[in-house]
């Protein structure tokens, strides 16, 4: 593993002028930011700490008795896994509108948050989310395409020499503390049955009463469990674009876990390789990752969707209302992995119209369409070639 890997969230830049709260998965790196990017006398309370946690716990107004004798409300506070102790947020909300402090508070759910009660500061933090690595971290250097898909991109099983093993502890640690000991749900062993089967059909149409089907609970319970997965930020719909009117689309969510490794591991499937039946699918959940880092590390606002038309038309993401983007498994591009781009194109809506593939070299199509290998297709998204500039207001 390298001994730096430089993330392209830029939290001292976010903290500067508002409090702020960092949520991401576990793993995900959130202590490691903390520590790398902001100045060596920041404040921390780590509520990981079991000291500082039953300090806090059995009195929240510790927090503010003590910074409040600092007598210094100028330097950003951190507050790491503020779920574990929600009454804590009280006492930041007090020194946020009454003592002019600045915060960051990190954690890997809201929900224990919502759930206690509280309204994560009433709008005075922004909220902003670290997900696992992307390949402008990793870079040229460090980054390759199977390794992502089979691993995935938390920092510590990317780099694992026993990958496998340490995505099935992360699951079980999953399963063992944010399931079972926040009492989300008393039925855990349901949900590891919804939860496999949830990830075996990641990247899908959302059907709760499929999956209802398949793991035997009642589709109500399967809705709340996508809420859970959602709220511990697991996994995230992808909405469709109804914006088409020469062909009817269809209305109905997508669902994504947040790390296609972790997914797959779950799901109990074999390694993937280059023409292997589930290579498109998994390179397709790895490029839905690439889009939405690249949206919340720089386009904060810009909306991702998938469209498909109720004849069977579809383009697997629509990037800010401009690019459609098609993924394809194959080395070769055809009329056929086209006919959805060309769909779209005939609506007159989008400016743009890429898709993603094997072949070695880029090229332009008659009508315009650009096709682009992986590697190429990351540089140019992330050197800013498919967004507008950004607009300061």
């Amino acid at each position: 593993m390298p001994m730096y890997v430089e993330r392209k969230l830029l939290l001292k830049e976010k903290t500067l002028d508002k409090s702020c709260f960092l949520f991401g998965p576990r793993q995900t790196g959130k202590s490691w930011l903390v520590k790398n990017s902001l100045p060596p006398e920041t404040i921390v309370y780590n509520l990981l700490d079991s000291d500082v946690y039953l300090r806090m716990s059995n009195q929240p107004s510790t927090l503010r008795k003590e910074l409040l004798a600092k007598g210094n409300n100028q330097n950003l506070i951190v507050i790491d896994e503020i779920q574990k102790v929600p009454a804590l947020l009280d006492e930041v909300h007090n020194l946020i509108e009454n003592g002019g402090f600045r915060f960051l508070l990190t954690g890997s759910s809201a929900r224990k948050l919502r759930r206690g009660g509280v309204n994560l500061l009433g709008g005075r933090a922004r909220q902003v989310h670290l997900r696992p690595l992307s390949y402008c971290e990793l870079g040229d250097e460090y980054f390759d395409l199977l390794t992502a898909l089979n691993r995935g991109l938390l920092p510590s099983i990317y780099f694992s020499k026993q990958a496998r093993l340490d995505q099935q502890s992360y699951i079980g640690t999953y399963l063992k503390e944010e399931i079972a000991q926040e009492a989300v749900t008393r039925n855990v062993p349901a949900f590891g049955r919804f939860l496999k089967i949830a990830a075996s059909c990641s990247g899908t149409i959302l059907s709760p009463t499929s999956v209802s089907n398949e793991c035997g609970v009642a589709k109500s319970t399967v809705v709340e469990y996508f809420e859970i997965l959602r709220d511990t930020l697991l996994g995230e719909n992808l909405e469709s674009w109804k914006k088409t009117t020469v062909r009817k689309p269809i209305e109905s969510s997508k669902f994504y876990f947040f790390d296609v490794g972790i997914a797959r591991c779950i799901a109990e499937k074999l390694p993937v390789k280059e023409k292997s039946v589930d290579f498109g699918d998994a390179l397709e959940h790895f490029i839905f990752h690439e889009l939405k880092t690249y949206i919340e590390y720089k386009r904060p606002g810009i909306l991702l969707h998938y469209w498909r038309s109720t004849s069977g038309f579809e383009v697997d993401f629509i990037l800010g209302e401009q690019v459609a983007i098609e993924v394809k498994g194959s080395s070769f591009v055809g009329k056929k992995e086209l006919k959805g781009l060309r769909a779209l194109a005939e609506e007159n809506k989008l400016k743009k119209f890429v898709l993603v593939c094997l072949e070695e070299q880029a090229r332009v199509e008659d009508d315009g369409i650009l096709i682009l290998p992986v590697v190429e297709f990351l540089r140019r998204l992330w050197a800013d070639e498919f967004a507008d500039p950004v607009i300061e207001i």
